[in-house]
């Protein structure tokens, strides 16, 4: 692990919620590449999402827009393929949310997959909220749409920071008591709003802007700097 600000002696209890990003953060997969992987399609859709997650590919909207048009025609049994087969939790993640949840923190994962995805993540995690996109379906196949929301289009960088700072006006607290966790260039906008920001494996522009680096080993490294 690494630090990239010198930070004063934490608690973990000195923090009200923690946000997760989803994918390559919270799970150990890109949900998107996968389903794009059965679909046949993967080669095009992965490249597209390392371009984005590094930074270089700046309207995460179109990006998203242009990865889930490739997915047209898909069924559905292939996203629960992705989740029965393909995907897991990363290292310390059980073991970190535990400790979140017995310091008093909520636990929100803010991500911009698929509510197929974060709302199994929920219920399985026992998680407190979640916001992510909704995939179009008709027909038991993917539109290769997604529908709007009542509070946007898609979920971005900037839905990602807003959900954050409503959850904690709906706490009564300041967001200098909140703990983002990403490893992607759209997770930025969350990570300059919160308290601490943590990269987990994270691209180098996310490394670099993070107050806390964790380049090896799993979630759970973040206790060992955040005494209970």
């Amino acid at each position: 692990m690494t630090t990239t600000l010198t930070l004063p002696p934490l608690r973990l209890s000195d923090f009200k919620l923690i946000a997760f990003d989803m994918d390559s953060t919270l799970i150990d997969i890109e949900t998107v590449d996968e389903i794009a992987d059965i679909a046949g399609c993967g080669p095009e859709v992965a490249a597209i999402t390392e371009a984005t997650m590094r930074g270089e590919i700046t309207d995460y909207k179109d990006s998203l827009r242009r990865r889930v048009a490739l997915l047209r025609g898909v069924p559905l049994s292939a996203l629960q393929a992705v989740y029965d087969q393909r995907l897991h939790l990363n290292r310390g993640a059980e073991t970190l949310i535990a400790a979140c949840k017995q310091a008093g923190l909520r636990v929100v994962l803010l991500s911009g997959g698929f509510t197929f995805f974060t709302d199994r993540l929920r219920e399985r995690l026992q998680l407190d909220d979640t916001r992510s996109n909704v995939l179009e379906i008709e027909d038991g196949r993917l539109t290769g749409r997604m529908l709007p929301q009542p509070w946007g289009d898609i979920c971005d960088g900037e839905a990602k920071k807003d959900k954050l700072l409503e959850c904690c006006r709906a706490m009564g607290i300041s967001p200098a008591r909140a703990i983002a966790v990403g490893d992607g260039a759209n997770d930025l906008p969350m990570m300059r709003v919160a308290g601490l920001s943590v990269a987990y494996h994270a691209k180098p522009l996310v490394r670099e802007a993070a107050m806390l680096a964790i380049d090896e080993g799993g979630l759970d490294r973040l206790l060992g700097l955040l005494r209970p």
